[in-house]
């Protein structure tokens, strides 16, 4: 069914600006491409939007202005959303002014949608700017939204943490942990995606805020399976368009950046040229 899904919202969006492999990018404004879509096609949503910091892909707007226009496109995502889906919204922090210097965006707006708000995790990543006069900051804050409270996926055995300090520890004979790991807390120590001459991860694009890849598979597995119809309306460095590529998700995402969507064709084109090449090497040892 996902896949007829993603097929029709091919066939009405028409021609994205890059495809491949049940990925679709489209180069317009994700508001109103969102608009264009029949209710309840989507599983999931993954995103980060603009913060409202003066980064080269947006312009400045007053905090009220901020507030409404996120207020309308996750309200289209509600719309386009099936009944037990799900929503991740990633957001940092702004300056309100003569009120503080760094407000967590999530208290400005996690109540301006109609989802219903299941929980807020805290991602603390290891990298950052150091600070004089005041704490250094290492977080920020994803607000996981559900549809329906009652009724919505949950695949903790995909999402285990296997690091735990006593795995074999029995109570009455049985285990006293999953073979598979412990449910991991609402604090995901994940490290950023960094730059530099010595320092770049791996996964480094040029874009200015890329999403880690381990930060979106968590989202991803924890709340959909595979087949399922991902949506990121604002794709960036394509993060959560290659995530879902590799955990059997189709995806459908809206840029505006042309670069943009040239980095996230390379990471995209680069991934599947391994993936072939590591299938030949198997295919030859047999």
């Amino acid at each position: 069914m996902s896949a007829e899904n993603f097929n029709r919202i091919r066939s009405i969006l028409g021609a994205p600006s890059f495809e491949t492999d049940g990925v679709a990018i489209y180069k317009r404004d994700c508001l109103e491409g969102m608009k264009e879509l029949p209710e309840g096609i989507i599983n999931a949503t993954i995103t980060s939007p603009p913060y409202n910091i003066g980064k080269e892909y947006e312009d400045l707007a007053h905090i009220n202005d901020y507030l409404n226009w996120c207020e309308n496109w996750i309200g289209e995502i509600h719309r386009v959303t099936c009944p037990d889906g799900t929503f991740w919204l990633n957001v940092g922090y702004f300056e309100v002014e003569g009120k503080g210097l760094a407000v967590p965006i999530p208290y400005l707006l996690w109540d301006r949608t109609p989802f219903y708000l299941l929980q807020e995790v805290v991602w603390n990543y290891a990298a950052g700017v150091a600070c004089r006069k005041r704490f250094s900051p290492r977080n920020e804050k994803l607000l996981w939204y559900v549809k329906d409270p009652n009724n919505y996926t949950f695949n903790l055995d995909d999402v285990r943490d296997p690091n735990v300090k006593y795995p074999n520890q029995k109570k009455n004979g049985k285990l006293k942990c999953n073979p598979l790991g412990k449910n991991p807390t609402d604090v995901w120590q994940i490290t950023k995606v960094t730059s530099g001459k010595n320092r770049s991860s791996v996964e480094r694009t040029p874009h200015p805020a890329q999403f880690p890849m381990a930060l979106v598979e968590r989202m991803l597995k924890s709340s959909s399976n595979a087949g399922d119809v991902i949506l990121d309306p604002f794709m960036g460095s394509g993060s959560t368009a290659e995530c879902a590529l590799r955990n059997n998700r189709f995806v459908i995402g809206f840029e505006l950046e042309e670069k943009y969507i040239g980095y996230a064709e390379s990471r995209i084109e680069s991934y599947l040229a391994d993936k072939e090449a590591s299938e030949a090497q198997t295919a030859l040892a047999f």
